[in-house]
């Protein structure tokens, strides 16, 4: 199915026959996309699609090998980052690029020449953004540590950024995959603003569902070409999905109840911890995880769910409690005795504690066992079967890459998500522990890792799920727990559960 539209108005940005190609990989083949000032273009795909490499060539952060870039109408060639921060294009990727120990008007005016030349005081800048800033609804504070803001206040410098520098195309790379649902409601409002003040909005993203509510248009890409252009009042989720893969995806869900009376495979009890400023993180957490079951933990982002989770796995001391895997203690044993007791780790950010972006894709697959005997060969570290492990696996995980000798940091971030899946459930673990999982993935590696941690529900596995995404915890689960601020307010079986008791639990009310 391909389905083209008119646009709405005379492009601001039209691009046209772009092609991409590293190695023998064509990223972008052929792509041609506008967006119209005033509209909010959703641009659509699986992981590794193409969507983000051809707005790495708007941006001037790639060179195109074919194709035209026309800023209003007039052909243009983007060489570099400041030519097209001059031509008033502005991204914001989804990893964001924030100095953390500078201030948040340090940050915005970083490279500008402008600065270089006339060292204006920091003072002034940060006054400039924080008024720019209440201009366009983005609350900010000129003078703040980056490093300190949350994850919503660095995207909120992010945007003001690039309205400081200018912008007037405005490319927004998952911009809601780091934030909780009251965030994401609380960034549309600003986007519809900038919007109707005639700023071109790029809007790529994965939920479908914010797609549908906040976007004019919407062009998809799959393998790197068009495969359609839509008007969005006039299609919905199911038609995007199809265009997307190719194919109908329905996400899964949980069609049993756990076995009664299994053995558990994790109990933790009374798990407190202090964060380094004193700050109550765990305050007497008490969660268990029989064999064949999925426990959510739900709760407002920051309410003690991360905390729990690097407390399990051992990336996180805690001053009392008991954590028992499989039997096992294991509070204060080393990450390594965990993950021999069946433990496997999906963690919620993988640049940070998952993966080795340098690495390449075959020994990201061994990075927890690298020393195990399957691995060597007379005492030597066997390259050709830490290769044949790793071609296994991309096979079985659908990873999508040119060889397995590649960095994994040059993979899109779905596929580095399936390598960090892959290698957690190769060595059949007894204990899943899966932070935001299916966080920045499209609906069809979604539905695929969502499937997988229900197929080792049914072989046996027990599985703490942590996600800030309630579809995703009420299809999944056998029991909920709910967090606030560090403590557990509300353990529901899956027949008692309701958006609205969960609202409640979620805001602390009882």
């Amino acid at each position: 199915m391909s389905v083209s539209v008119t646009p709405l108005a005379a492009a601001a940005v039209e691009m046209r026959d772009i092609r991409v190609q590293f190695g023998a990989v064509v990223a972008n083949d052929a792509v041609s996309f506008s967006v119209a000032p005033g509209e909010i273009h959703a641009l659509l795909g699986e992981n590794g699609a193409g969507k983000t490499t051809l707005m790495r060539v708007l941006a001037g952060l790639l060179q195109p090998q074919a194709g035209e870039i026309r800023i209003d109408g007039k052909p243009t060639v983007i060489t570099d980052p400041q030519m097209a921060r001059r031509l008033g294009i502005g991204m914001v990727h989804q990893h964001f690029m924030l100095v953390e120990t500078l201030t948040v008007a340090e940050n915005v005016s970083l490279g500008l020449p402008e600065v270089r030349r006339w060292f204006p005081k920091m003072g002034e800048v940060a006054r400039a953004v924080e008024a720019l800033g209440a201009r366009h609804g983005l609350a900010v504070r000129g003078d703040a540590l980056a490093g300190e803001l949350s994850v919503a206040g660095q995207q909120r410098v992010e945007i003001v950024k690039a309205l400081y520098r200018g912008a007037r195309i405005l490319v927004l790379d998952e911009p809601t995959a780091v934030l909780t649902p009251q965030e994401s409601a609380a960034l549309f409002p600003v986007l519809r603003s900038l919007a109707e003040a005639g700023t071109a909005i790029v809007f790529i993203s994965h939920k479908l569902h914010e797609v549908m509510a906040l976007t004019d248009r919407i062009t998809v890409l799959r393998r790197g070409k068009v495969a359609g252009t839509l008007v969005t009042r006039e299609t919905n989720e199911r038609q995007i999905a199809q265009l997307m893969v190719g194919d109908d995806v329905t996400l899964p869900r949980l069609s049993a109840v756990a076995r009664p009376a299994a053995p558990a495979v994790l109990e933790a009890t009374g798990l407190t911890s202090h964060d380094a400023r004193g700050v109550l993180r765990l305050n007497d957490v008490n969660v268990s995880v029989a064999e064949g079951e999925i426990v959510g933990v739900a709760g407002v982002d920051g309410n003690g769910q991360q905390e729990l989770a690097e407390a399990v796995v051992g990336l996180l001391p805690v001053e009392v409690g008991s954590i028992r895997i499989g039997g096992r203690e294991m509070a204060g044993r080393p990450i390594a005795e965990r993950i021999a007791a069946g433990l496997a780790h999906i963690p919620e950010d993988r640049h940070r504690t998952a993966i080795f972006e340098q690495m390449a894709v075959a020994d990201n697959f061994v990075a927890e066992e690298v020393g195990a005997p399957r691995f060597q060969r007379f005492g030597l570290q066997s390259r050709a079967a830490i290769a044949r492990h790793a071609e296994r696996l991309v096979k079985d995980f659908d990873v999508r890459l040119e060889r397995v000798g590649q960095p994994i940091g040059s993979l899109s971030g779905g596929n580095q998500q399936k390598v960090v899946l892959g290698r957690a459930l190769s060595r059949d673990p007894k204990l899943i522990v899966a932070v935001q999982p299916t966080r920045g993935l499209d609906i069809g590696a979604t539905a695929f890792l969502q499937s997988q941690l229900l197929a080792r529900r049914e072989a046996g596995a027990g599985v703490l799920l942590i996600s800030t995404e309630l579809d995703e915890i009420m299809a999944l689960s056998d029991r909920i727990v709910v967090m606030f601020k560090g403590a557990v307010v509300g353990v529901l079986a899956r027949a008692d559960v309701t958006v609205e008791r969960l609202g409640l639990l979620m805001a602390g009310a009882a």
